[in-house]
């Protein structure tokens, strides 16, 4: 996740929007705005979301639809979402919800000082679950590039340990006495 990544922040009605950006303000994260489902998508394949608060109910494409098609992507499949919701507890949304993956689903009205916990240490978790993913993708290159590095010395004729040793040569090589000059 680029260090400018931001928390989205989607739901179709303005005066929500607001105050989950007044809530989240105090953290100092970038923050991101959409008011439909199409619009998140478009903002989360650019590549720029590290963290999603998502409504569950909009016109259009749902917050549920956002998250299913999230998890069919690579790129997309381990962002945490946040879904909010204004319609109460409902078992089957909670079932449906967290088979998808989401970090949590948060009952509107929101306690802005429990929301912004939680985005702190989800979006924070992600950032160094990246970074760990990052250092691992380097360190294998690194061991590939000295595993390479290694294959070509093994085809190479090593040195006797002890480079004072002379050489044998010629017959009397099989008896331990060196070859000498006979001139």
């Amino acid at each position: 996740m680029p260090s400018d990544a931001k928390i989205l922040i989607v739901d179709d009605h303005e005066d929500t929007l607001y105050a989950l950006e007044s809530a989240l303000a105090p953290l100092g994260y970038r923050l991101g705005r959409a008011t439909s489902g199409d619009e998140a998508l478009k903002q989360v394949l650019r590549g720029q979301v590290g963290l999603l608060l998502l409504d569950v109910r909009m016109p259009g494409v749902s917050g549920l639809d956002v998250v299913r098609y999230m998890r069919r992507l690579e790129q997309t499949q381990h962002i945490p979402v946040i879904l909010l919701t204004g319609f109460g507890a409902d078992h089957e949304l909670t079932s449906t919800a967290f088979g998808l993956g989401v970090a949590d689903l948060v009952m509107k009205p929101i306690d802005p000082w429990a929301l912004r916990t939680k985005v702190r240490y989800l979006f924070d978790a992600h950032r160094r679950h990246l970074a760990l993913e990052h250092e691992v993708r380097e360190l294998r290159a690194l061991v590939k590039g000295h595993g390479e590095n290694e294959e070509n010395a093994a085809r190479r004729p090593l040195p006797h340990p002890d480079g004072r040793v002379p050489v044998q040569r010629g017959q009397g090589a099989h008896t331990g006495e060196l070859e000498q000059d006979r001139t």
